[in-house]
């Protein structure tokens, strides 16, 4: 029996209206901060190395309401929108904020309901995964409730046509140890499909800090990710106490990202809920990042 994971954030994270919903995203990308906003038109400062879309493996996107970060998500949306060929799968990771269910959790035999319509879990795919890797778990209840994935899927179903399939994924375990047993996995899964694949870290940044603090602890953290090296990683994660609710599901992806082939990452675009806002007393840090060969 194919069961239907109904929408838990639809008219609160996003609208659940499907024409406004349409709107919503298209204001992500032609906001000021969007990949096609005024800004977009200026040089903007990047860190690391430019990636092509064609060589895209893997990004990093922000998962709060689209009217905070809907529009930093919008750049790597926009990269990820120019892959030829487009992926036939889409892996998504990210926190699980309630803590509910198994440690690591993915699904089967189901769909995931937008207001777009339905996108089907891969139940062959996933169960390799299972096999492959030694903490992944098939629990539904982890991922009824959390908003982390969800979000995404609008973004992927507005710059994809075509039909596609994902593994979904989320974590309350998030050290480097899990990271790295999951990222290996998903790289052994991928590397033995004849299709492309799509990696997708659900994460924000720095959590209620001021804003100067939130640019000073994710733009070392970022750096780290910059150099796709997950000791340094986990080392400034820790040192600075960096707040990132999906760390563990950007650990990963970084693993997973290195292993098939990635050799550079670039920020497209950082910045907080202050710039959106203007309240800069207490943000949230949001980034887009790609992993490319």
């Amino acid at each position: 029996m194919v069961k239907v994971r109904r929408p838990a954030v639809a008219g609160i994270f996003y609208p659940a209206e499907k024409d406004r919903l349409l709107d919503a995203i298209n204001e992500c990308f032609y906001h000021p901060l969007g990949p096609l906003g005024e800004s977009a038109k200026v040089a903007q400062p990047s860190e690391g190395s430019e990636a092509s879309a064609k060589s895209i493996i893997a990004m990093v996107c922000p998962h709060a309401a689209y009217m905070y970060s809907g529009a930093v998500a919008a750049h790597s949306y926009h990269k990820a929108s120019l892959l030829r060929p487009r992926p036939d799968l889409i892996i998504m990771l990210g926190p699980n904020h309630y803590g509910l269910g198994s440690a690591v959790a993915t699904m089967v035999d189901c769909y995931w309901e937008t207001p777009l319509g339905n996108v089907l879990v891969n139940s062959d795919m996933v169960m390799r995964l299972v096999k492959s890797s030694g903490i992944l778990d098939i629990d539904d209840y982890a991922h009824s409730r959390d908003h982390c994935l969800e979000v995404q899927l609008p973004m992927l179903q507005y710059i994809y046509k075509h039909e596609f399939s994902i593994i979904p994924i989320v974590l309350w375990m998030q050290d480097k140890d899990t990271a790295n047993d999951l990222g290996n996995a998903i790289a052994d899964l991928v590397s033995s499909y004849s299709r492309d694949v799509l990696l997708i870290a659900s994460s924000d940044f720095t959590h209620y800090e001021p804003n100067e603090e939130a640019y000073r602890k994710d733009g070392e953290l970022i750096k780290a990710i910059l150099a796709l090296d997950i000791s340094r990683y986990y080392t400034v994660l820790e040192r600075l106490d960096v707040s990132a609710c999906g760390y563990g599901a950007i650990g990963a992806v970084m693993v997973a990202a290195k292993r098939l082939g990635a050799t550079s990452a670039s920020l497209l675009r950082y910045a907080t809920s202050g710039d959106v806002t203007g309240d800069k007393s207490s943000v949230v840090g949001y980034a887009s990042i790609v992993f490319a060969r």
